[in-house]
């Protein structure tokens, strides 16, 4: 989902359907002749009512725990190239100016270019490039200092980290849910709603109130999955905040 709006209107069209169905199933099939069948109709929905909350409870997670692992994976991306800024100083010149300049231009191609470039399924390359030229730059020190030598050898670690971050979060950028998964859910939130508008109940003011309940629930859950289940991409998504952070840190020295 890409707004509020779209949010909204898919939990509105969810539950003006699954009450639409009650008062169908109701027309064609009279609560007090399915009233005999509350016991078979009651355990089919509670086998299948738990089995798809385990389900719909397993897929929020998931999708909330790869969110997280996606933003500190920036964090740490971040965290990286504000280290090499500051290992920069230990350098000789012209080495010393250069990996500073392109620390400074990695944070800004990734907040400028690579958000929106993965929002538009795009492979940033403008980051990609100046992180090679960072590799030259570091290998090109020839150091004269146990110091100069201390500082080369952990910031050829921190590129590696980088590097390593930055394709972490490539990958994250294109991953979302399979589409069996999907099917799984949604499959299962339309039976569970059609289970519970079968069941007899005699107040109708009470059997419409438990189909919207659950299915405002249900509807809202998925809705939850869509805009978390692919981390930088929709409404919810993974902020460039770290990079942000880091580009004022390195404007101040």
């Amino acid at each position: 989902m890409q707004t509020i709006g779209q949010n909204v209107l898919v939990v509105t069209a969810a539950v003006v359907a699954s009450l639409l169905l009650m008062v169908w199933v109701n027309r064609v099939w009279p609560s007090e002749k399915r009233h005999n069948y509350n016991d078979l109709v009651g355990w089919q929905l509670s086998i299948l009512g738990t089995t798809y909350a385990v389900i719909l409870g397993f897929m929020l997670y998931t999708v909330w725990t790869t969110y997280g692992e996606a933003d500190l994976n920036v964090e740490l991306e971040a965290n990286a190239v504000a280290d090499l800024y500051r290992l920069a100083e230990e350098f000789p010149e012209p080495q010393q100016s250069q990996l500073k300049n392109q620390a400074r231009s990695y944070a800004e191609a990734v907040v400028n270019r690579d958000w929106q470039e993965m929002a538009n399924n795009e492979e940033p390359k403008q980051s990609a490039a100046i992180s090679s030229g960072m590799w030259q730059t570091v290998r090109s020190v020839r150091p004269a200092s146990p110091t100069e030598q201390i500082a080369q050898d952990h910031a050829l670690s921190e590129l590696s980290l980088l590097a390593q971050h930055r394709l972490t979060r490539l990958s994250q950028s294109s991953m979302r849910l399979p589409n069996v998964l999907w099917s799984v859910l949604l499959v299962g939130g339309v039976l569970t709603i059609v289970s519970a508008c079968m069941f007899g109940i005699q107040s109708k003011k009470l059997q419409a109130l438990q189909i919207f309940s659950l299915s405002l629930l249900v509807s809202l859950s998925l809705v939850a999955i869509a805009d978390i289940h692919r981390p930088f991409h929709g409404l919810i998504h993974v902020r460039d905040y770290a990079f942000r952070q880091a580009l004022e840190s390195m404007q101040d020295n």
